[in-house]
């Protein structure tokens, strides 16, 4: 208990936690204090590309262990699983219609890279070691829960929708699961990373290094503003049973996640981040999928749980848990 608490006092005061704090209570109280579009997105394919360049640098140096093949391999099927069990959740604890539940649960089986690369920075603080491999199990996670999604809404289509244009929806959604932005950063810079390995880490290192946590503290401000505003707006819509599903979702996800982390012997910083990754929910990859095949379900409700609720519950409560639990099997 001693080494959570630590743990977990060590997260909250940490820059990046304390950011987001001041811009989720900041835009809740009313402050206005949300970066323009543009800046936010541009900093995202900075984490993106500095995260994915650095672990790419560390495989090219190490070469891509078993160990993250193994992690990818639970990555890859609790991604596609999530979502179903998801669904079957939204339907034991809210009156949400097939499709909705559809939207929400594909979030859940997807992952949120910005938790990613928070979990990242707490574990380099804690002297926790990675593999950089571990950015690949991030970015494979991404399309699997997309599609389940997709099969799932293909069992429960719209009222008197048009089956052509059902279809149609259906293919640009999945080729832009493919060619999402995401993605192609993260794998993108990986490759990069691999084949320039060392030298090219240490040309870039002014860049991908020195201003990471500074740019992640500035993102997370905005990120807090973003959800703080969401919740402001749009908490009428949040029933209990959704507030309950936010919250116990990733925990069942970390669980899921835990259980073969452990039996398989990964290690400690390899497990946090897997278990890290099932707990998070996206709110960049999954809305953009879900605008174009699901126009019909809410985004206030999916971004609402995913982005206002879940995320900073991870970010606040949830790293010290996932951190301490992946202690348990070192």
């Amino acid at each position: 208990m001693e080494f959570y608490l630590s743990l977990a006092s060590q997260n909250l005061l940490s820059a990046p936690v304390l950011f987001f704090a001041l811009g989720f209570l900041a835009t809740l109280a009313g402050g206005q204090i949300a970066l323009p579009g543009g800046v936010g997105k541009m900093m995202a394919l900075y984490l993106m590309l500095s995260i994915g360049f650095k672990g790419g640098a560390s495989v090219g140096a190490h070469g891509l262990t078993a160990e993250v093949a193994m992690a990818l391999a639970i990555g890859v099927l609790l991604s596609a699983a999530m979502p179903l069990l998801g669904h079957a959740l939204l339907g034991a604890m809210t009156r949400l219609g097939p499709r909705d539940r559809a939207a929400i649960a594909a979030h859940y089986g997807s992952i949120s890279i910005v938790t990613f690369v928070a979990g990242s920075d707490a574990l380099t603080r804690l002297g926790i070691g990675f593999d950089g491999g571990m950015v690949a199990v991030a970015a494979a996670m991404e399309a699997p829960a997309i599609l389940a999604a997709l099969w799932l809404l293909l069992r429960h289509p719209a009222p008197d929708a048009d089956p052509a244009l059902a279809e149609h929806r259906q293919k640009t959604a999945l080729r832009d699961v493919v060619l999402n932005v995401t993605i192609v950063i993260l794998l993108g810079a990986f490759a990069i990373g691999a084949m320039t390995g060392q030298q090219g880490l240490q040309e870039l290192s002014g860049f991908v290094i020195d201003p990471f946590r500074g740019v992640l503290c500035l993102f997370l401000l905005d990120l807090g503003a973003i959800a703080g505003g969401g919740i402001r707006r749009d908490w009428r819509l949040l029933s209990p049973g959704l507030l309950g599903f936010a919250l116990v979702m990733p925990l069942i996800g970390a669980a899921l996640a835990l259980v073969p982390a452990l039996a398989v012997g990964l290690s400690v910083g390899n497990t946090a981040l897997l278990v890290t990754l099932a707990a998070s929910a996206s709110y960049i990859a999954v809305p953009a999928a879900m605008r174009i095949a699901v126009p019909d379900a809410r985004p206030e409700l999916y971004l609402g749980l995913s982005l206002g609720l879940t995320f900073p519950f991870n970010l606040i409560a949830g790293l010290p848990i996932y951190v301490y639990l992946a202690g348990l099997g070192g």
